[in-house]
């Protein structure tokens, strides 16, 4: 596997989209020190940034290699290697190429000018924590979609679908559930609706980090008492840990089964 893993890691490094992922994230993080002198500040656009572009980007990039690269693929397939092998391997070349663009295009503007020293640096990890832990559970999101499409453009159409549900659909749900039954104690539902969605539980984790749960809406009480006790935040980080996981159990699954 780690051969695998080696292969499609410095694949996608030569990749021109790699490049410009990372460029993108070096600005972005240089432009909003130049703008804001408050990390907590640029910490806030960075949140609004991360949440929806690093679901997305892990998304279409994890259904892209796997359909580029279905012809290598079914060449390894006829080698005596274990199937799982070479499909957890693609999964975290992709999977780990893009965190370090993440970690690497956003950490050196904050390195350079000094801020690791800020009390507010712990405020941009649980950024870059949040942020790993999306593209892991999206790239890999990504993968179950292509195995179970074998057409290209089906593949990339779920893909998409299944971001935006997460991204936009979801929220808009919730909050019309909430509105709807507001007459009735909805202090759990809160939280477990909250937990089958990793793009709401890691914005949540940011905002109780920084400290203005107001922007939670009525809810923020809830959220600030079970998340904001070391037990929440330990139960929201091995939420996104499970999101990370089943997803990967369900790859093993379906392509040891899957006939390719």
């Amino acid at each position: 596997m780690f051969k695998i893993l080696k292969y499609s890691f410095f694949d996608l490094v030569r990749s021109s989209w790699s490049y410009v992922y990372f460029f993108f994230y070096l600005l972005l993080g240089t432009t909003l020190l130049f703008l804001n002198n408050n990390l907590s500040t640029a910490v806030i656009t960075l949140m609004n940034v991360i949440i929806m572009l690093v679901p997305l980007i892990g998304t279409i990039f994890g259904v892209m290699y796997y359909y580029n690269s279905r012809e290598f693929t079914e060449l390894l397939l006829a080698q005596p290697v274990k199937r799982s092998s070479i499909f957890l391997g693609q999964y975290l070349g992709v999977a780990i190429s893009l965190s370090l663009s993440l970690v690497i295009g956003l950490g050196l503007p904050f390195v350079a000018y000094g801020l690791f020293k800020s009390p507010a640096i712990w405020d941009f990890v649980m950024l870059l924590i949040t942020g790993l832990f999306l593209t892991l559970i999206f790239s890999a999101l990504a993968f179950n979609i292509a195995l179970s499409n074998e057409n290209k453009i089906k593949g990339f159409g779920f893909a998409i679908l299944m971001w935006l549900f997460l991204a936009v659909i979801y929220d808009g749900l919730f909050l019309l559930s909430l509105v709807y039954f507001q007459e009735y104690p909805l202090d759990k539902f809160s939280l477990v609706a909250t937990m089958f969605n990793p793009i709401d539980l890691s914005r949540i984790l940011i905002l109780l980090k920084l400290d203005i749960s107001a922007l939670l809406s009525y809810t923020g009480a809830v959220f600030k008492e079970f998340f904001g006790t070391p037990v929440g935040a330990f139960a929201s980080l091995g939420m996104l840990v499970v999101w990370v996981i089943l997803p990967l159990f369900r790859i093993s699954r379906v392509v040891r089964r899957k006939d390719f």
